[in-house]
Protein backbone atom coordinates (compact mmCIF):
# COMPACT_ATOMS: atom_id res chain seq x y z
CA UNK A 1 0.00 0.00 0.00
CA UNK A 2 1.31 3.43 -0.86
CA UNK A 3 1.87 5.79 2.08
CA UNK A 4 -0.88 8.16 0.93
CA UNK A 5 -3.41 5.32 0.78
CA UNK A 6 -2.16 4.02 4.12
CA UNK A 7 -2.63 7.46 5.67
CA UNK A 8 -6.20 7.82 4.43
CA UNK A 9 -7.20 4.28 5.43
CA UNK A 10 -5.57 4.62 8.86
CA UNK A 11 -7.20 7.96 9.54
CA UNK A 12 -10.67 6.77 8.57
CA UNK A 13 -10.22 3.66 10.67
CA UNK A 14 -9.14 5.73 13.69
CA UNK A 15 -12.22 7.94 13.35
CA UNK A 16 -14.63 5.05 13.12
CA UNK A 17 -15.56 5.57 9.47
CA UNK A 18 -16.19 2.73 7.02
CA UNK A 19 -13.19 2.42 4.73
CA UNK A 20 -12.13 -0.24 2.22
CA UNK A 21 -9.47 -2.68 3.26
CA UNK A 22 -8.51 -4.00 6.71
CA UNK A 23 -8.19 -1.61 9.68
CA UNK A 24 -4.75 -0.57 10.89
CA UNK A 25 -3.53 -3.39 13.14
CA UNK A 26 -2.36 -2.73 16.67
CA UNK A 27 0.88 -4.60 17.28
CA UNK A 28 1.02 -6.90 20.29
CA UNK A 29 3.96 -7.15 22.63
CA UNK A 30 4.89 -10.41 20.92
CA UNK A 31 5.15 -8.82 17.46
CA UNK A 32 8.63 -9.33 15.96
CA UNK A 33 10.86 -6.43 16.96
CA UNK A 34 8.58 -5.37 19.82
CA UNK A 35 10.21 -4.02 22.97
CA UNK A 36 10.45 -6.77 25.60
CA UNK A 37 11.22 -7.12 29.27
CA UNK A 38 14.87 -7.79 28.40
CA UNK A 39 15.11 -4.07 27.59
CA UNK A 40 14.45 -3.17 31.25
CA UNK A 41 17.86 -1.51 31.62
CA UNK A 42 17.58 0.46 28.39
CA UNK A 43 18.26 4.20 28.33
CA UNK A 44 15.09 6.04 29.39
CA UNK A 45 14.19 8.74 26.87
CA UNK A 46 11.70 11.63 26.85
CA UNK A 47 11.41 14.37 24.20
CA UNK A 48 9.18 17.34 25.04
CA UNK A 49 8.15 20.64 23.46
CA UNK A 50 6.33 23.61 24.93
CA UNK A 51 3.85 23.46 22.06
CA UNK A 52 3.82 22.27 18.47
CA UNK A 53 4.98 18.64 18.46
CA UNK A 54 5.04 18.61 14.68
CA UNK A 55 6.75 16.60 11.94
CA UNK A 56 10.23 17.80 12.94
CA UNK A 57 9.81 16.64 16.54
CA UNK A 58 8.33 13.29 15.46
CA UNK A 59 11.22 12.84 13.01
CA UNK A 60 13.72 13.47 15.81
CA UNK A 61 11.79 11.13 18.11
CA UNK A 62 11.93 8.44 15.41
CA UNK A 63 15.73 8.72 15.22
CA UNK A 64 15.94 8.33 19.00
CA UNK A 65 14.31 4.90 18.74
CA UNK A 66 17.20 3.59 16.66
CA UNK A 67 14.72 1.65 14.51
CA UNK A 68 14.61 1.88 10.68
CA UNK A 69 10.79 2.15 10.59
CA UNK A 70 9.61 2.74 14.16
CA UNK A 71 6.08 2.21 15.40
CA UNK A 72 4.89 5.56 16.78
CA UNK A 73 1.73 5.61 18.87
CA UNK A 74 -0.40 8.70 19.51
CA UNK A 75 -2.19 8.82 22.87
CA UNK A 76 -4.83 11.60 22.72
CA UNK A 77 -6.35 11.20 26.19
CA UNK A 78 -5.93 14.88 27.10
CA UNK A 79 -7.89 15.92 24.01
CA UNK A 80 -10.72 13.49 24.88
CA UNK A 81 -9.62 11.38 21.89
CA UNK A 82 -10.38 14.27 19.53
CA UNK A 83 -10.57 13.10 15.88
CA UNK A 84 -8.94 16.37 14.82
CA UNK A 85 -5.82 15.64 16.87
CA UNK A 86 -5.61 12.16 15.36
CA UNK A 87 -5.85 13.63 11.86
CA UNK A 88 -3.10 16.12 12.69
CA UNK A 89 -0.88 13.33 14.01
CA UNK A 90 -1.31 11.25 10.86
CA UNK A 91 -0.60 14.33 8.73
CA UNK A 92 2.60 15.03 10.70
CA UNK A 93 3.71 11.42 10.24
CA UNK A 94 2.91 11.28 6.51
CA UNK A 95 6.35 12.53 5.30
CA UNK A 96 8.19 10.15 7.65
CA UNK A 97 9.22 6.52 7.43
CA UNK A 98 7.24 5.48 10.51
CA UNK A 99 4.22 3.29 11.30
CA UNK A 100 1.68 5.63 12.91
CA UNK A 101 -0.91 4.29 15.35
CA UNK A 102 -3.59 5.99 17.44
CA UNK A 103 -4.64 4.52 20.78
CA UNK A 104 -7.81 6.04 22.23
CA UNK A 105 -8.60 5.96 25.94
CA UNK A 106 -12.38 6.27 25.66
CA UNK A 107 -12.92 2.62 24.72
CA UNK A 108 -15.00 -0.48 25.45
CA UNK A 109 -13.85 -4.07 25.66
CA UNK A 110 -15.83 -5.43 22.69
CA UNK A 111 -13.62 -3.57 20.21
CA UNK A 112 -10.54 -3.00 22.43
CA UNK A 113 -9.44 -6.62 22.72
CA UNK A 114 -5.82 -5.98 23.74
CA UNK A 115 -4.64 -4.63 27.06
CA UNK A 116 -2.89 -1.27 27.46
CA UNK A 117 0.38 -3.11 28.03
CA UNK A 118 -0.02 -5.22 24.88
CA UNK A 119 -0.56 -2.11 22.78
CA UNK A 120 1.76 0.47 24.30
CA UNK A 121 4.70 -1.84 25.05
CA UNK A 122 4.73 -2.99 21.41
CA UNK A 123 5.55 0.55 20.26
CA UNK A 124 8.93 2.19 19.73
CA UNK A 125 7.71 5.69 20.60
CA UNK A 126 4.62 7.22 22.22
CA UNK A 127 3.45 10.78 21.51
CA UNK A 128 1.00 12.28 24.03
CA UNK A 129 -1.45 14.94 22.86
CA UNK A 130 -2.10 18.36 24.27
CA UNK A 131 -5.35 19.14 26.07
CA UNK A 132 -6.56 18.89 29.66
CA UNK A 133 -3.70 17.55 31.79
CA UNK A 134 -5.79 17.13 34.94
CA UNK A 135 -8.33 14.92 33.16
CA UNK A 136 -5.56 13.03 31.39
CA UNK A 137 -3.88 12.15 34.67
CA UNK A 138 -7.15 11.04 36.28
CA UNK A 139 -8.04 8.78 33.35
CA UNK A 140 -4.55 7.28 33.12
CA UNK A 141 -4.59 6.47 36.84
CA UNK A 142 -8.09 4.95 36.69
CA UNK A 143 -7.16 2.82 33.67
CA UNK A 144 -3.67 1.85 34.82
CA UNK A 145 -2.11 3.57 31.80
CA UNK A 146 0.24 5.49 34.13
CA UNK A 147 1.89 2.23 35.24
CA UNK A 148 2.22 0.99 31.65
CA UNK A 149 3.84 4.26 30.58
CA UNK A 150 6.33 3.89 33.44
CA UNK A 151 7.22 0.42 32.17
CA UNK A 152 7.51 1.77 28.63
CA UNK A 153 9.95 4.44 29.86
CA UNK A 154 11.99 1.85 31.78
CA UNK A 155 12.19 -0.31 28.64
CA UNK A 156 13.57 2.52 26.51
CA UNK A 157 10.44 3.27 24.50
CA UNK A 158 10.76 6.96 23.60
CA UNK A 159 8.07 9.10 25.24
CA UNK A 160 7.13 12.66 24.42
CA UNK A 161 4.69 15.33 23.42
CA UNK A 162 3.86 19.01 23.83
CA UNK A 163 1.66 20.99 26.22
CA UNK A 164 -0.21 18.35 28.26
CA UNK A 165 2.05 15.93 26.42
CA UNK A 166 5.15 17.56 27.91
CA UNK A 167 3.75 18.49 31.32
CA UNK A 168 2.56 14.96 32.09
CA UNK A 169 6.08 13.52 32.54
CA UNK A 170 7.14 15.92 35.33
CA UNK A 171 6.30 15.91 39.03
CA UNK A 172 4.23 19.08 38.68
CA UNK A 173 3.62 22.16 36.59
CA UNK A 174 1.29 24.96 35.58
CA UNK A 175 -1.93 24.06 33.82
CA UNK A 176 -5.07 25.65 32.39
CA UNK A 177 -7.05 22.48 33.14
CA UNK A 178 -9.28 24.09 35.76
CA UNK A 179 -11.78 26.97 35.42
CA UNK A 180 -10.90 30.65 35.79
CA UNK A 181 -7.12 30.63 36.17
CA UNK A 182 -3.84 28.78 35.70
CA UNK A 183 -3.10 26.42 38.57
CA UNK A 184 -0.83 23.60 39.74
CA UNK A 185 -1.20 20.03 38.49
CA UNK A 186 0.60 16.96 39.85
CA UNK A 187 1.78 14.52 37.19
CA UNK A 188 3.65 11.23 36.66
CA UNK A 189 6.98 12.32 38.11
CA UNK A 190 9.25 10.49 35.68
CA UNK A 191 11.13 13.77 35.25
CA UNK A 192 12.00 15.47 38.52
CA UNK A 193 10.92 19.03 39.21
CA UNK A 194 8.39 21.19 37.39
CA UNK A 195 7.49 22.36 33.91
CA UNK A 196 5.72 25.28 32.24
CA UNK A 197 4.73 24.87 28.57
CA UNK A 198 3.59 27.65 26.18
CA UNK A 199 6.01 30.03 27.91
CA UNK A 200 6.02 32.63 25.14
CA UNK A 201 2.47 32.08 23.93
CA UNK A 202 0.35 32.70 27.04
CA UNK A 203 0.96 35.85 29.04
CA UNK A 204 0.14 34.35 32.43
CA UNK A 205 2.63 31.49 32.28
CA UNK A 206 5.89 33.27 33.14
CA UNK A 207 4.69 35.39 36.09
CA UNK A 208 2.85 32.48 37.69
CA UNK A 209 5.81 30.13 37.25
CA UNK A 210 8.15 32.69 38.84
CA UNK A 211 5.70 33.28 41.69
CA UNK A 212 5.24 29.59 42.49
CA UNK A 213 8.96 28.80 42.39
CA UNK A 214 9.79 31.98 44.33
CA UNK A 215 7.37 31.03 47.11
CA UNK A 216 8.58 27.40 47.11
CA UNK A 217 5.06 26.24 46.25
CA UNK A 218 6.57 24.61 43.16
CA UNK A 219 9.90 22.91 42.57
CA UNK A 220 12.44 24.42 40.15
CA UNK A 221 12.18 23.20 36.60
CA UNK A 222 12.07 23.91 32.88
CA UNK A 223 9.94 26.25 30.79
CA UNK A 224 9.60 25.82 27.03
CA UNK A 225 8.38 28.25 24.41
CA UNK A 226 6.14 26.87 21.70
CA UNK A 227 8.28 25.10 19.06
CA UNK A 228 11.16 24.60 21.52
CA UNK A 229 11.91 21.52 23.59
CA UNK A 230 14.25 19.28 25.52
CA UNK A 231 15.49 15.74 25.05
CA UNK A 232 16.09 13.97 28.38
CA UNK A 233 17.94 10.74 29.06
CA UNK A 234 16.77 9.64 32.50
CA UNK A 235 16.69 13.08 34.17
CA UNK A 236 19.66 14.58 32.34
CA UNK A 237 19.19 17.22 29.64
CA UNK A 238 20.96 15.79 26.59
CA UNK A 239 19.89 18.27 23.91
CA UNK A 240 17.82 21.44 23.60
CA UNK A 241 16.06 21.89 20.26
CA UNK A 242 13.70 24.19 18.38
CA UNK A 243 11.90 24.28 15.05
CA UNK A 244 11.88 28.09 14.64
CA UNK A 245 14.20 30.99 15.35
CA UNK A 246 13.56 32.78 18.61
CA UNK A 247 11.99 29.82 20.41
CA UNK A 248 13.85 29.12 23.64
CA UNK A 249 14.05 26.88 26.69
CA UNK A 250 14.64 28.08 30.23
CA UNK A 251 15.86 26.63 33.49
CA UNK A 252 13.99 28.41 36.31
CA UNK A 253 15.25 28.00 39.87
CA UNK A 254 15.43 29.74 43.24
CA UNK A 255 18.97 30.98 43.93
CA UNK A 256 19.77 32.95 47.06
CA UNK A 257 16.12 33.74 47.61
CA UNK A 258 15.68 35.08 44.06
CA UNK A 259 14.10 33.44 41.03
CA UNK A 260 16.75 33.02 38.33
CA UNK A 261 15.76 32.26 34.75
CA UNK A 262 18.59 30.85 32.65
CA UNK A 263 18.20 30.63 28.87
CA UNK A 264 19.14 27.31 27.28
CA UNK A 265 19.82 28.10 23.64
CA UNK A 266 18.41 25.42 21.36
CA UNK A 267 19.74 23.79 18.19
CA UNK A 268 17.48 23.97 15.14
CA UNK A 269 15.88 20.76 13.93
CA UNK A 270 13.73 20.27 10.85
Amino acid sequence: MHRKDFLITSTLGALGAVAPGPPLPIMSATHPGATTASDARATRKILIAGGGFNTAFIRYMATLTGKPRPRVCFLPTASADSPETALAFYANCAPLDVEPHVQNSFIESLSQTRGWDEVLLSMDAIVVSGGNTLNQQAIWKAQGIDAVLREAWDRGIVLGGASAGSLCWFEEGTTDSRPKALSIVKCLGFLKGSHSPHYDAEAGRRPLYHKLIGSAEMKPGYACDNDAGIYFEDNAVKRVVATRDGAKVYRVALVGGQVVETVLEPERIS
